[in-house]
């Protein structure tokens, strides 16, 4: 009889493994100047190494998702963090750019499928009336990573090599391992296998597939910037040394935007996220402006907007779909929430593929504006909503849908 682990353990174990997995999906952000000079590649190319990650995760969310459901979540949890540690190593060790491509795809795959298994365990070892409160401890992983993972990782990689960053997290892997073996009960319920005809529920539904279109856009513009923050700000004259400390302050403001952003979304949440999402196109245009104007201090200014607006959308996205799923495919939610997970990272690949565009042809300078114009696109589909079904609540939007 296995004995019984407290849920807060476990719930610690997955925030270990979400502190892995989240420093290793922007790592490249502060790796590019390296990366750039270690295999004579363009600063465009190397930003593949963000783009195709999103990818990865993009297709590793349902794929996995559809083809793991009859697994045990442990064993599944631990063969997650077995191909995320090899993935790791495979890009630390790589002796070309397109191994350490397949390194970055390897590790977004374990990502992709993480982030749908892991929300369900934390929901499933806690009593009902904390399951909400069990989630969001299980992704303050991903928030400490962005404030301390990622700065560290570039740190790390400035001070010795930029493979001594992979390593880094996959030592971090590593203890998620261990974590999710010790800690992380045998007989947890199995979702069992996934009916396929759930895509189709899904994608026939037109409120999940606006909300989809909305999660891609509004969180994905700000990465057409943010794929180049390290060379914009070196750019500015800042040292490599300066340019990890402002990716520390850039990651607490993250934390800031996401607390505050989940506490509005509770209430009017379109309303509320048509509002950041306005700020966020605020800061990408005054971003650009700094950078035309060339100087520094308004330059780290926009810098720090950035991180406070970027991602402070995420918790009213991510309830919107799960209201909207538990309302029309109520048999289909944790599809549901793996779909919008790969629309967050189809947002990040189109971000950060149009960034590579815009400086390959234009320049960097001119990355925050086009970042600016894909935001753009969810704020007026947010206001045709609220123009055709006029709602204060996600749960009245589902209810004016009918």
């Amino acid at each position: 009889m296995e004995k019984k682990i407290s849920p807060n353990l476990t719930l610690l174990a997955l925030a270990i493994n979400a502190f892995a997995i989240g420093s290793t999906e922007f790592i490249s952000v502060g790796l590019l100047p390296m990366i750039v000079k270690s295999f004579n590649v363009t600063l465009a190319q190397a930003g593949l190494t963000v783009s195709l990650y999103a990818l990865g995760v993009t297709i590793g969310a349902p794929l996995l998702t559809i083809l793991t459901g009859k697994w045990n979540r442990r064993n599944l949890m631990i063969g997650i963090m077995l191909l995320f540690i090899s993935g790791n190593l495979l890009a630390a060790f790589a002796p070309t750019f397109m191994i350490l491509i397949v390194g970055r795809i390897l590790a977004a795959l374990a990502h992709g499928i993480f982030m749908s298994v892991s929300t369900v365990i934390a929901a499933d070892v806690v009593v009902p009336s904390r399951r909400a409160s069990a989630i969001a401890i299980m992704f303050t992983g991903l928030t400490v990573a962005t404030v301390t993972g990622v700065p560290l990782g570039t740190f790390i990689g400035q001070q010795t090599i930029w493979n001594m960053s992979f390593i880094f997290i996959a030592a971090v892997g590593l203890l998620g391992l261990i974590a999710s073996i010790f800690l992380v009960p045998r007989h947890l319920p199995i979702p069992g296998k996934v009916d396929l005809k759930g895509s189709v529920r899904i994608f026939t539904n037109k409120p999940l597939v606006l909300s989809f279109l909305i999660t891609a856009f509004g969180y994905g513009g700000t990465f057409a910037a943010y794929t180049y923050l390290s060379p914009i700000l070196e750019d500015f004259g800042f040292s490599a040394n300066a340019v990890v400390i402002i990716l520390i302050v850039y990651g607490v403001m993250v934390a800031v935007g996401n607390t505050i952003g989940g506490r509005l979304a509770n209430e009017k949440p379109l309303a509320s996220l048509i509002k950041m999402f306005e700020l966020l196109l605020a800061s990408l245009v005054f971003l650009f402006v700094t950078i035309l104007i060339g100087n520094s201090i308004l330059g780290l200014l926009g810098a720090i907007l950035l991180g406070l607006f970027a991602f402070m959308n995420v918790p009213g996205l991510q309830l919107y779909v799960v209201q909207l799923a538990e309302k029309y495919v109520p048999e289909d939610i944790t599809l549901a929430s793996a779909f919008n997970i790969a629309a967050f990272n189809i947002g990040i690949t189109l971000g950060s593929t149009v960034g590579a565009q815009v400086t390959d042809t234009m320049g960097i300078t001119y990355t925050p504006l086009f970042g600016a114009v894909i935001v753009l696109l969810a704020i007026v589909l947010i206001k045709q909503i609220k123009k055709d079904k006029p709602a204060e609540t996600f749960t009245e939007i589902a209810e004016c849908e009918d």
